[in-house]
């Protein structure tokens, strides 16, 4: 068993899957959001195929999205390279438009368990834990590269859409 089941087992009693909410995150490389329903509709979604993390998925409309919950964003800039169309590029990369945050009800370190799951894939360096038990994030140095997202045992991390106000 790895160490993100057995956290996820014995975390999962108390409490629980958190709920996915629809959050369309885009790669970091656009300019215009309104782009992606131009341009993307007569597109084979080459961004998707060339992502080396394979965290780039085809919506429905063909527009695409990011999802987090096997891996992260490494700013590679191959899916900008393979965008034929133009609505990624390299002028205009850029971080993932996204804020980042830990849910401290739901998170472990901060139920007293030692768990430093998210703060070991972070490259940046942006998760610090007051003290033992109190991890945060520093938005001035993540990157919302999301590699802490899917190796959190009890789904602790929330994403939130910077171009999303909230309700």
């Amino acid at each position: 068993m790895e160490r993100r089941e057995l956290f996820s087992f014995l975390s999962s009693p108390i409490k629980g899957k958190k709920e996915d909410k629809e959050i369309i995150i885009r790669p970091p490389y656009f300019d215009n959001e309104d782009a992606f329903a131009r341009e993307c509709s007569n597109c084979d979604g080459l961004c998707s195929s060339s992502c080396q993390e394979q965290i780039i998925i085809i919506q429905d409309d063909k527009t695409p999205k990011i999802d987090f919950s096997k891996s992260g964003c490494t700013y590679c800039d191959d899916c900008a390279n393979a965008c034929e169309k133009g609505v990624l590029s390299l002028e205009f990369k850029k971080n993932i438009l996204s804020d980042i945050v830990i849910n401290q009800t739901t998170c472990m370190s901060w139920s007293g368990v030692m768990c430093f799951s998210c703060k070991d894939p972070c490259l940046e360096d942006a998760i610090e834990f007051k003290a033992m038990f109190m991890p945060t994030i520093n938005q001035d140095k993540c990157t919302s590269c999301g590699f802490c997202i899917s190796r959190c045992p009890s789904y602790a991390i929330d994403i939130k859409d910077k171009n999303v106000q909230p309700s």
